[in-house]
């Protein structure tokens, strides 16, 4: 199969090739996402398929309108509508009773689905052209970091997927946050650029952080298995003196890209072989999968303060560094 790099001018042959069953890459705001139709299970099984994504881990339902969160949700609450109003079009996904019509496959068998509405114009105008809420997970390799160009996504799936529309690089290159709002109370999934305290702004109260689980189905993508990680380990530590001390016992120290030091602002280091690169959620993926293409043996990110207040980007760090579940 030869992909097809479309831009924003076919995104009418987009439409019609989800709409024939196939699968097309989409940009969105955060990352990358690999479209298909929700109400198509074939498709919906080849995104599995293809991705290598295990059937207990959700996909998320992107829509172009309040209205068509109904196509695939039922029993709205209120306070649906109340995160709506603030936050969509934008990356924060909420989790839903599932329609019937909506196949299992999407939700983990679960009686939940997950839905966002992307602020990407390209995004939005492909499903409003395809007329069906789309599927949409990270265009990635499951596991691997998470693409935020077409070009990321072109590594993992080239000759696989019938097309991936080009919209750029992504705007915040990390993926959305997932409120639960299936209880009495919402309950944050996953951290993201919309954080706790803009969700508590809002609602006028405090709210739960539920975290990562090791075992059975998940209502939110991103809770569970290894996730965004590159080939090489990646090793986290807290100060600079840590840091160093971890550099000083590399063995391959001084051999040409055995080391990549991630940090949030400039490190006044130098050491033959050892790469510095200044992290942010932006930049996240693209570090991650360069340390793949440049054959990194070891990545060292130093989580001082003011990374550990990133919410978003400590948890995709986290999920990274941590072991296979």
């Amino acid at each position: 199969m030869q992909t097809r790099v479309l831009d924003r001018s076919e995104l009418e042959t987009a439409a019609e090739l989800i709409l024939a069953g196939q699968l097309v890459a989409f940009p969105t705001e955060t990352v990358y996402g690999l479209g298909a139709s929700v109400f198509h299970e074939e498709a919906i099984e080849s995104i599995f398929r293809v991705k290598g994504r295990p059937s207990d881990n959700p996909l998320i339902v992107h829509v172009h309108s309040l209205e068509q969160v109904k196509e695939v949700a039922r029993e709205i609450p209120p306070l649906f509508y109340q995160l709506a109003e603030a936050f969509w079009p934008g990356p924060l996904t909420c989790i839903l009773k599932r329609n019937s019509s909506v196949p299992s496959l999407v939700s983990a068998g679960l009686d939940s689905v997950a839905v966002r509405m992307p602020s990407h114009k390209t995004a939005l105008e492909l499903i409003l052209r395809a007329q069906v809420p789309l599927v949409g997970p990270s265009a990635n390799l499951s596991g691997k970091p998470s693409p935020t160009s077409v070009e990321h996504v072109l590594e993992d799936f080239k000759g696989q997927i019938a097309a991936v529309v080009d919209g750029g690089e992504s705007e915040f290159g990390i993926e959305s946050t997932v409120i639960s709002l299936l209880g009495g109370k919402p309950v944050i999934l996953r951290p993201g650029s919309i954080t706790q305290a803009c969700l508590e702004k809002i609602l006028g109260y405090s709210l739960e952080v539920e975290h990562a689980v090791t075992t059975g189905a998940v209502v939110s993508p991103g809770m569970k298995y290894r996730h965004y990680a590159p080939k090489c380990p990646i090793v986290l530590v807290d100060t600079m003196a840590q840091l160093l001390e971890q550099l000083r016992a590399q063995p391959q120290k001084g051999k040409r890209g055995s080391c990549m030091v991630l940090s949030h602002s400039a490190l006044n280091l130098k050491s033959p072989g050892i790469q510095f690169h200044l992290l942010s959620a932006k930049t996240l993926y693209s570090l991650l999968r360069r340390s793949d293409a440049e054959g990194v043996q070891v990545l060292f990110v130093l989580c001082d303060q003011q990374m550990q207040a990133d919410e978003a980007l400590m948890n995709r760090l986290m999920k990274a560094a941590s072991p296979v579940v």
